[in-house]
C-alpha cells in the first residue's frame, strides 16, 4: 500500500468524539506536535472533532503540515478541519483508508471508537497480508487498548493466530514512545504467508 514516491508522512487514527477525558486529546495534540517536529507530516481522517482534531491542531501550533483524507460526503458536509493543511477527498470510506494508508511510512491509533478499531485492525491485516510494511503502533494512553491488546493475545493462545504475529503492532504508553516506535521498529517482520 505504500509507494517508494510517498511523502514523510505518519497516518494517525483516533476518535473524533469530543466527549471524552481531555487526556486523550492531550495526548494526541501531543503526538501530532511531534510528528511535526520531526519534520514528518500528519495524515488523518481530517475531522474537525475529538483526536483527530487534536493532533491537527498539535502538527499545525507546531509549524507542521497537517494532511486531512476524507470521503466526499464529509467534504460536503463540511466536517473537515478548518486548519488543514491539505485536504485529499475520496469517493467513499474505503479509498479513504486506502489513501490514507498509501501516503505513511507508519500508523499509530490513537483512542477511539468502532471506525478507529476497524482502521488499526485493518491495518494489522494490511501487515499480515504483506500489503502493508510500514510499522503499526497502538498509543495506549491511560490503558484504553489494554482489553483489545488483551484480546489480541487471546487470539494467538487460542490458536486463531501464530506466535510470530505479535510482531505487527506495537504498543506504546506516551506519544513520544509511539512516534519513537513509528520511526525505529522493524518495519518489515517476516511473516511467512502460508496458514495465515
Amino acid at each position: 500500500m505504500t509507494s517508494d514516491t510517498q511523502q514523510k508522512a505518519i497516518v494517525v487514527y483516533g476518535a473524533s468524539s469530543e466527549h471524552i477525558d481531555p487526556a486523550y486529546k492531550e495526548a494526541a495534540y501531543e503526538l501530532g506536535r511531534l510528528i511535526a517536529l520531526s519534520d514528518i507530516a500528519v495524515v488523518c481522517g481530517g475531522g474537525r472533532a475529538g483526536l483527530m482534531k487534536a493532533a491537527i491542531e498539535g502538527a499545525v501550533d507546531a509549524g507542521g503540515c497537517a494532511i486531512g483524507v476524507l470521503p466526499q460526503f464529509m467534504v460536503d458536509r463540511q466536517w473537515q478541519h478548518p486548519r488543514l493543511t491539505r485536504m485529499v477527498a475520496t469517493p467513499d470510506m474505503h479509498s479513504r483508508k486506502s489513501a490514507m494508508a498509501g501516503m505513511s511510512m507508519a500508523a499509530i491509533a490513537c483512542p477511539g471508537g468502532c471506525g478507529t478499531f476497524e482502521e488499526l485492525l485493518e491495518m494489522i491485516t494490511w501487515r499480515q497480508l504483506g500489503l502493508y510494511h510500514g510499522p503499526v503502533v497502538i498509543l495506549n494512553t491511560a490503558g484504553y487498548y489494554d482489553p483489545l491488546i488483551e484480546m489480541l493475545d487471546r487470539s494467538i493462545e487460542q490458536g486463531f493466530r501464530r506466535g510470530d504475529h505479535r510482531q505487527l503492532w506495537h504498543v506504546a504508553d506516551t506519544p513520544a514512545m509511539a512516534l519513537e516506535l513509528a520511526l525505529t521498529a522493524d518495519d518489515n517482520p517476516v511473516i511467512p504467508q502460508q496458514n495465515l
